[in-house]
């Protein structure tokens, strides 16, 4: 049988490990051909076993003390200035969510390029890309005090200590609401049923369910504090920090106890972050105030697309990861026959040993922080959906290294896949939108 040949674009240097664009770099059009990189440098990379489960998150730059995302230096050249397309393209994203019923495949054309970090347009982007802020305007501040409502109560309800519980619900029986001793009323012993006892072990108990969810909030708590330690925004003894851990926190308990078929899985906390941070950084101050909450539905939502792979149960079914991991081979097979076997039949990496943590965690722990939020840019904005689309990715991801890859063994490949080499952004985006380009 013949072998597929290998499209010439492939071959070209530019796909050869070319290094990242400075922080400073302009965000480029993934649909147009970039700019021809720079020499490739040498990359060290440490060794590291095979595993499946997601390793500590990678040093990342930390942003501006001020926390605001449009003081990041990443729409800039070095010289302090925009280019005349940056500029263009935020004054179009401007006047698309300017109208009174946005529409929804433009800004999805002018999204994918990369969003601006100034005057909260990726914030409000992202809301309208994940289905939490309607197209109609006209509807938008309803829907935010219904979302943002719900979510108070939400917290009121699951977040609150069972003696709380008992003591609300005795006090909504028995006192008189302007009966101020009466909310410090405590209950005797005799008036406390069998399953409101903390040695319950029923399964309506509210103290039985609150043990069961000890050990999912511990974990919840380790997870949160080692999230972008090198980032003040996440860590740290200030109260800032503090405060948005403890955001974090509350939001992966609460969809946790709402969502038992999924409940919580180590990893989650690293795909809430960039919502919460993008959110919080809102210069809209209401809109900062509630990012909490904001961020929330937007996880959820976001979830929605990837949840099965997170399901233990479905693992080995059609719909879990490893199936995913199995359309990722099959994907590299279509597109790059030469470097599938190289890979998996050749020097056999199974691609399990570096794509679970690619997939499960959306990419956020391959590259920094800013280039994250440009990549989780393209992924909502692709019509096919973050989940398809962030495939072709992880497929543009191998092609841009094959060359390092075709002339490594299974110990080095294994090195440069589980700790991916600094690479142009704007590169990668464009190869993954040839891969969709090629498919249709």
């Amino acid at each position: 049988m013949m072998k597929k040949k290998v499209p010439d674009w492939l071959n070209s240097a530019l796909w050869s490990s070319s290094p990242s664009s400075p922080p400073s770099a302009a965000v480029a059009n993934p649909f147009e051909p970039p700019p021809p990189p720079r020499p490739p440098s040498p990359v060290v990379v440490s060794p590291s076993e095979p595993r499946l489960r997601p390793p500590s998150p990678p040093v990342v730059h930390d942003p501006p003390p001020t926390q605001r995302i449009e003081d990041s230096p990443r729409e800039d050249h070095g010289d302090g200035f925009r280019s005349e397309h940056d500029v263009s393209r935020q004054a179009q994203l401007l006047a698309e969510l300017s109208k009174k019923v946005v529409d929804i495949s433009e800004l999805r054309s002018l999204a994918c390029q990369g969003l601006p970090d100034a005057a909260g347009i990726r914030s409000t982007v992202w809301k309208i890309l994940l289905g939490y802020l309607p197209p109609d305007r006209g509807l938008w501040s309803s829907e935010l005090a219904k979302k943002r409502s719900q979510y108070k109560q939400f917290k009121e309800e699951i977040l609150m200590n069972p003696s709380e519980i008992t003591r609300k619900m005795y006090n909504s029986a028995n006192c008189d609401t302007d009966d101020a001793n009466c909310a410090r009323a405590l209950l005797s012993r005799s008036e406390i049923t069998h399953g409101e006892h903390p040695l319950s072990l029923g399964k309506t108990s509210v103290w039985n369910q609150f043990f069961q969810d000890t050990e999912i909030i511990d974990q919840i708590d380790r997870d949160v504090k080692r999230t972008h330690p090198d980032m003040h925004f996440f860590s740290g003894d200030s109260q800032f920090a503090k405060s948005n851990q403890e955001a974090l926190k509350n939001v992966l308990i609460i969809f946790a106890k709402l969502n038992p078929g999924v409940r919580y899985v180590q990893g989650m906390n690293e795909i809430l972050a960039p919502l919460f941070y993008v959110f919080k950084n809102d210069p809209d101050e209401e809109n900062a105030a509630f990012a909490e909450a904001d961020a929330f539905f937007c996880f959820v939502e976001l979830l929605s697309g990837f949840r099965d792979n997170f399901v233990q149960q479905l693992d080995n079914s059609v719909v879990g990861i490893r199936s995913t991991i199995t359309r990722l081979s099959q994907l590299l097979r279509e597109h790059d026959e030469e470097l599938w076997r190289h890979l998996e039949v050749t020097s056999k990496v199974n691609p399990q040993f570096y794509a679970f943590r690619w997939i499960t965690l959306l990419l956020t722990q391959e590259f920094n922080f800013a280039d994250s939020l440009h990549i989780w840019d393209y992924l909502l904005s692709d019509p096919d959906g973050p989940q398809e689309t962030l495939l072709r990715v992880c497929c543009a991801m191998l092609v841009l290294v094959r060359k390092r890859l075709l002339a490594g063994d299974f110990t080095s490949n294994l090195k440069l896949l589980q700790s991916y080499p600094s690479t142009n952004i704007s590169h990668l985006l464009y190869v993954a939108n040839k891969f969709r380009v090629q498919s249709v």
